[in-house]
């Protein structure tokens, strides 16, 4: 079916292997039969919506597969028709290509759709293997995913899955750097500054930030102070966020949105009623109901887009935990070698040192063995120890 002349059939086919690789033990087949070279050439598809429904099959392959299913990915020549797409996709962006299927009533950018699913498969593979990253380095996959972020504004989910592949391609990347120009940094400088406030602009901003942090060795030495205070203010802004009280609220409003959902329905199931009482005999065919239908066609994203709630939360604490990884790293990103470690441990002056770097109103040790002066200054500055304690009191 993924062959047939028919692009509605491909579709589904592309769909129907999309539900089933979210459950991982149907994977170990699906590689076995060379899913991937079936479903490769689909990328570059005639049809934009075999494109998407082939590109987010893949994505789950990649998610659900682990390391060694990307691995197989990479051997099987993935990133030749992907990154063909992303290229493709980064050139189309702004011509407003639209789903006549899917945007009945909504003005819905199909290529924003693939370029979605396109980078979160790009991201997935890029984490899991170095010939991919070599491969992302090489054919100058960052211009194309950087003028996807530029949308930001109006589509924050293709944002945030830019975000975590920069951050993924950017860690222990030193051949990306010289990429990063002016340009290139005044795009992450813009979303850094944005203003919005849900949950889902957060994760993005921390997203951004950690990739500052990672390229931080293009950044002048007179900006690097002021650059790391701003990295900690969007962290500390992160921490800030009681994830306990947002749990609880978020429930809350999912109860009462499913309550109201249910009353419309039960609305709309009697009037349904009525109308059916005057119908002729051989009109009885069953109409699928339009939300069950748009939730049985949302096969590309693990977490259903009609669950708003669950998505808000899931995007603090990705952001909080990003956030507290990163100030991690920062911590141990100049760590002294084992022979000062060990000259300091047998030291007589080893207890003092101990006192002595205790920060008593922060609870956090603070010394210059461990942090840069511009990092120090900005976890006092934006209070990022007590942040981070308090974070995880809930």
């Amino acid at each position: 079916q993924l062959q047939h002349p028919s692009a509605e059939v491909r579709e589904y086919a592309c769909a129907s292997i999309s539900r089933l690789l979210q459950q991982e033990h149907v994977i170990p087949a699906f590689v076995q039969r060379d899913v991937v070279r079936c479903l490769g050439p689909l990328l570059m598809d005639h049809s934009l919506a075999v494109r998407e429904t082939a590109a987010g099959a893949l994505r789950n392959l990649s998610a659900c597969g682990g390391f060694d299913v990307c691995d197989d990915m990479v051997t099987n020549d993935i990133m030749t028709p992907l990154v063909a797409l992303l290229k493709e996709c980064s050139t189309g962006l702004d011509a407003n290509q639209l789903s006549p299927k899917k945007c009945r009533g909504v003005n819905k950018n199909y290529i924003e759709d693939i370029a979605n699913e396109a980078v979160n498969l790009l991201w997935n593979i890029c984490e899991c293997n170095n010939t991919a990253l070599y491969i992302f380095n090489k054919e100058g996959c960052l211009e194309a995913v950087l003028h996807y972020m530029k949308k930001f504004a109006t589509n924050v989910d293709l944002a945030i899955s830019v975000a975590n592949c920069l951050q993924a391609v950017t860690e222990d990347n030193p051949d990306l750097l010289s990429s990063f120009n002016a340009s290139a940094q005044q795009i992450l400088e813009a979303v850094m500054l944005s203003p919005e406030s849900t949950m889902k602009h957060i994760l993005l901003r921390t997203l951004i930030a950690g990739t500052i942090w990672n390229i931080k060795d293009t950044i002048p030495p007179g900006s690097l102070g002021s650059t790391v205070n701003a990295i900690l203010k969007i962290f500390s802004e992160s921490l800030a966020i009681d994830a306990g009280e947002t749990i609880v609220c978020m429930n809350e409003a999912e109860k009462n949105r499913l309550k109201l959902a249910v009353d419309a329905e039960t609305e709309e199931n009697m009037s349904d009623t009525t109308e059916n009482c005057v119908l002729n005999e051989d009109d009885n065919m069953e109409e699928i109901p339009k939300g069950k239908l748009r939730r049985e066609n949302d096969v590309s994203d693990l977490l259903p887009s009609d669950k708003w709630e669950l998505k808000e939360v899931t995007a603090l604490l990705t952001a909080q935990q990003t956030a507290l990884e990163i100030i991690v790293n920062m911590c141990c990103s100049e760590d002294p070698s084992d022979e000062e470690w060990e000259e300091l441990s047998s030291s007589d002056e080893s207890d003092l040192f101990m006192e002595n770097s205790y920060n008593e109103g922060s609870g956090l040790l603070l010394s210059p063995l461990c942090l840069s002066d511009e990092v120090n200054s900005a976890f006092l500055n934006n209070l990022i120890p007590k942040k981070v304690l308090s974070s995880i009191l809930f």
